[in-house]
């Protein structure tokens, strides 16, 4: 048996025994250098297989992603289909072997380097055809006997592997070992069933562990031309990244970062708040509300105006694509209302207006002084429960009252008081004068 035939057979993966029988007749070669395989345990029938992947570069460097039914060989039923990177230039092939020998391999040239950067690999198999796809698209089709053979040697199921191993000069190049460490990287893979003509996802797995994760295994059997032994220490996760390690023998293992998939789960674009949240000028909380000339505002207990204050123009806030807020973004107050439109409140008396809560009136001598209105603008400043005084008690309010009530029309001041005077003697004289000529 040729030691070309028996490179053959151990491309089988867990067929070890051709491995031991291969060291046994021809001389061993003293590999320097340690690959790596990973592969799902279990295995699956019809449906779509697919994993995004960033492929491993070099010369002599294979980077696989494949479906393979346990224990095929050539001799009996080898059954599997592939994604092989190979060589420097990352060429593509796709390879089916039907189970009865019958093998079926085509070079495929994307648009694109399969080594620069993550694509989604997909296998759609069906009981009318196998296909090939790149990111959705469909590159490589097969119906008939071929699909009829590869189903009937398939009935246990297909296992999903990933490997990087070293070529030779007939496939995939010689490696020089000084490009060493090179790295398959592999974000996510998943499985969807297949009936009734559509296919339905039953797992996916992210790799957003440390360590194996459930019903994976890494291999540890020499690789095709036995140039290469797979070892598990090349298997690793990283990031949410299962990384394929292709070392030196005392090299083992992966340090760093992977590369970022930019089209990992989760990873949408529109998820940022739009522009314009902030409040608009005069936005700004009133600071208890400022009165005319004598009319000043007390700051005492319950006289601070309410976060919130009142908003100039613009002060609402609208944002798209996402909310915000602030304070004095809207008028509120415990206990205090916003004044009507304007920011002026005026009544007869000395009692102020607000729409949405009542003024308190002022204590005898408690009047405000004219000027006293309220700033203008839209929305009127805002007091929780403040007081006006003007040298008397402060006027009370019943759930809510204006940081600074104002009489426009009152009089003020010691005239007025004298005319108030002169005007009630005026009045007096009349009625005695009445009160005499009817008696």
């Amino acid at each position: 048996m040729t030691q070309e035939k028996f490179a053959v057979l151990t491309r089988a993966r867990g067929w070890q025994l051709a491995t031991v029988a291969l060291a046994l007749l021809v001389p061993s070669v003293a590999s320097a250098v340690q690959s790596a395989e990973l592969y799902r345990t279990q295995a699956y029938f019809y449906g779509r297989f697919e994993a995004r992947i960033r492929f491993a570069p070099g010369e002599g460097v294979v980077s696989s992603f494949f479906l393979w039914k346990d224990g095929s060989s050539s001799t009996t039923s080898w059954n599997e289909l592939d994604y092989e990177k190979v060589n420097s230039t990352c060429k593509l092939t796709t390879n089916i072997w039907t189970g009865k020998g019958t093998q079926s391999s085509a070079t495929n040239t994307p648009s694109f380097n399969v080594c620069d950067d993550y694509h989604t690999y997909a296998f759609e198999w069906t009981p009318d055809y196998i296909s090939w796809l790149i990111d959705g698209k469909e590159i490589r089709k097969v119906t008939g006997a071929s699909v009829n053979e590869y189903t009937q040697n398939a009935s246990q199921g297909m296992a999903i592997h990933f490997n990087v191993w070293a070529g030779n000069s007939t496939f995939g190049g010689t490696l020089n070992a000084s490009t060493l460490p090179v790295q398959e990287f592999i974000s996510w893979v998943q499985y969807s069933s297949y009936s009734n003509g559509s296919f339905q996802m039953q797992w996916r797995d992210e790799f957003d562990q440390s360590s194996l994760p459930d019903n994976w295994a890494a291999g540890d059997w020499a690789s095709p031309y036995n140039l290469s032994t797979h070892n598990m220490a090349n298997v690793t996760f990283s990031g949410g990244i299962a990384v394929l390690s292709m070392t030196a023998d005392n090299a083992t293992g992966f340090s760093g970062t992977p590369p970022a998939d930019g089209m990992a789960s989760g990873s949408g674009s529109g998820g940022a708040t739009g522009s314009g949240g902030a409040t608009g000028s005069g936005g700004a909380a009133a600071s208890g509300g400022t009165t005319g000339s004598g009319g000043a505002a007390t700051t005492g207990s319950g006289g601070s105006s309410a976060s919130g204050g009142k908003t100039g123009s613009g002060g609402s806030s609208s944002s798209s694509g996402g909310s915000s807020s602030s304070s004095g973004g809207s008028s509120s107050s415990s206990g205090g209302s916003s004044s009507s439109s304007g920011g002026s409140s005026s009544s007869s008396g000395g009692s102020s207006s607000s729409s949405g809560g009542s003024t308190g009136v002022p204590a005898t001598g408690g009047t405000t002084s004219t000027g006293g209105t309220t700033s203008s603008g839209s929305g009127g400043a805002v007091g929780s429960g403040g007081t006006t005084t003007n040298g008397g008690s402060p006027g009370e309010t019943s759930g809510g009252s204006s940081g600074c009530a104002v009489a426009s029309d009152s009089p003020t001041g010691p005239i007025g008081f004298i005319l108030l005077l002169l005007m009630t003697a005026g009045v007096l004289r009349r009625q005695r004068a009445g009160r005499g000529g009817r008696g």
